[in-house]
């Protein structure tokens, strides 16, 4: 239904907070810089490296660039998936091997009860962060309308911000103009993503492109307070 060119049914709203908050992005992304992109504001960020200075051990990419993931062991905010992808059926071994951990931590982790310890969350640049919604949408782009292919080679990282910038928002339009077309019945499908990486197989669609435009809003506010910290400080006092 419309109200006065505002759609109000379900879809209609997710649309046009997700287009409000990606005109909002763009706005705040015009003119980044290379300088700005891959700036580090503290000692031991995340980011997108080369393949051979990645500094973690789970960084991901088709290419010589590459985006920094994981820590050498199972993050606490991580149980939860260890859990999933158990209750999916991967065996032990396979998920050891997914998280590059021991057969035993794996045990550990599956056999944890009550609340774990919060992590230290690392710092992340501009670039990690963009790196980050790109690879999220490509995937879960692929994995609802797409031939489903590994998500962790979707996305051809670059130290370019401009060129990131370009493919980040042809994908974003893909992912708007297939989000558009889906229906009613659609929006309520339990597992119409099965997209890999999160509960996308276990929720309906509408839930997802909830979690979606979260996701997106969240990093983008992320990365303007970056932007605006690196501005303040560069800048000297008056």
């Amino acid at each position: 239904m419309d109200t006065e060119g505002t759609r109000t049914d379900r879809l209609g709203l997710l649309l046009g907070q997700f287009d409000q908050a990606r005109e909002m992005a763009q706005v705040r992304l015009t003119g980044l810089g290379d300088d700005e992109y891959l700036w580090e504001p503290v000692a031991g960020c995340w980011s997108i490296r080369r393949r051979g200075g990645a500094a973690t051990p789970r960084a991901y990419g088709p290419g010589e660039w590459v985006i920094d993931k994981g820590s050498p062991d199972i993050p606490a905010n991580e149980y939860a998936e260890v859990a999933r992808q158990a209750a999916g059926g991967m065996t032990v071994s396979k998920i050891a091997d997914d998280w590059s951990v021991s057969v035993e931590r794996v045990e550990q982790v599956l056999a944890h009860t009550g609340e774990p310890e919060p992590d230290e969350t690392p710092v992340t640049t501009i670039a990690w962060r963009l790196g980050h919604l790109h690879s999220c949408f490509a995937g879960q782009w692929e994995w609802t309308f797409g031939e489903r292919r590994e998500p962790k080679l979707l996305v051809d990282f670059t130290p370019s911000a401009a060129l990131a910038l370009d493919r980040f928002w042809a994908l974003i339009d893909r992912w708007r103009d297939s989000v558009a077309a889906v229906t009613e019945e659609q929006l309520d499908t339990v597992g119409f993503s099965q997209y890999p990486y999160g509960s996308d197989p276990d929720d309906p669609f509408i839930a997802v492109l909830a979690g979606a435009n979260l996701e997106f809003i969240h990093h983008m506010a992320e990365i303007s307070l970056l932007r605006d910290l690196r501005r303040g400080s560069f800048t000297a006092p008056g």
